[in-house]
């Protein structure tokens, strides 16, 4: 792999970000926003925005809509698993759910496993991020849920990050499909609480309001081997960053991962909101945000502008 050396940072500079910007901008309009929650449906789909952090110089930069809030959606489900696997232990989270890749739709019940005990595929499928959430240790769904947000708010370094009550009660409201999925855990053991709980905090957890500043500070954590690089403490377990972007690496773009991973190459993770968020191990983290969607629901210029910032700076893990 061609290693990044100090100069090349500076070589991505402002201007040549703000021109990739540019670049990809056209093809918000070849994509569309989730539609199937209305209050995504409605958010202004000409915005691209992309943030870079640096782990080594702590410098960031930013260009387009970056500091445009937006749903976090299923980025969610990384800071999610990452808290579950703190409050259960690594190998008890994995007896619940497993690392497999899917070519199936991130909502579809088929992402069980069919021919061994019945787990989900993996963790950032629907039904494993609701049994995920399941496993946040808390006495209530409040509990559960401040907590969560607690830890959002600690790996994105921002104390501001807030819910947003239109796009969880949206969410709520649309959501036939996930409490299909919730009931089917629970009517296979799989699912120790009640239902419509463990439900309140996974619309609510892809609910908050983030920016890509915040993505990429999520990332850094990520990418600095669980230590929070901006204060160099350690806020998860080095192996549960590793086992995290290895399941990015497979199943972060749904049943698109493998096709990203072959074209843009570092552990990524998506959301209906648009949000993108980019893992270069020891050197980056990144967040992109752009509404409309390609059809397996991933953000369409998002990736576009991803791509090229990678290859610009010779990020790609498997070079």
């Amino acid at each position: 792999m061609t290693k990044l050396n100090e100069s090349r940072w500076w070589i991505m500079n402002q201007k040549e970000l703000e021109q990739l910007v540019i670049k990809n901008k056209s093809y918000c309009s070849e994509g569309q926003n989730a539609h199937y929650i209305p209050a995504l449906a409605k958010v202004n789909p000409n915005q691209l925005g992309i943030t870079l952090y640096n782990i080594k110089t702590r410098d960031m930069l930013s260009a387009g809509e970056s500091s445009v809030k937006f749903a976090i959606e299923s980025i969610s489900k990384v800071p999610a698993l990452l808290l579950a696997i703190e409050d259960n232990g690594l190998s008890n989270v994995l007896n619940h759910i497993n690392t497999e890749a899917t070519g199936f739709s991130f909502n579809s019940p088929l992402n069980m496993e069919i021919n061994h005990d019945k787990h989900p595929l993996n963790p950032f499928v629907n039904i494993g991020a609701i049994e995920t959430t399941s496993l946040i240790q808390g006495s209530s769904p409040d509990d559960c849920y401040s907590r969560l947000l607690s830890f959002i708010k600690e790996i994105c370094h921002d104390n501001t990050i807030s819910l947003n009550e239109e796009i969880y009660q949206s969410e709520a409201k649309t959501g036939d499909i996930n409490r299909s999925l919730a009931y089917y855990l629970k009517g296979n053991n799989m699912l120790s609480k009640e239902v419509e709980g463990v439900l309140e905090v996974y619309f609510k957890q892809c609910s908050l309001n983030v920016t890509t500043e915040n993505i990429a500070m999520m990332a850094s954590v990520l990418a600095n081997k669980g230590i929070k690089p901006w204060d160099n403490k350690r806020l998860i377990s080095e192996e549960s960053a590793t086992l995290v972007k290895s399941v990015m690496t497979t199943a972060g773009l749904y049943d698109e991962s493998g096709e990203f991973s072959a074209h843009v190459g570092i552990p990524g993770k998506s959301g209906v909101g648009g949000g993108l968020m980019g893992v270069s191990p020891n050197q980056f983290g990144i967040g992109v945000f752009s509404p409309p969607l390609d059809k397996s629901g991933n953000s369409l210029a998002g990736v576009r502008l991803l791509k090229d910032v990678v290859t610009k700076l010779h990020l790609n893990i498997f070079d």
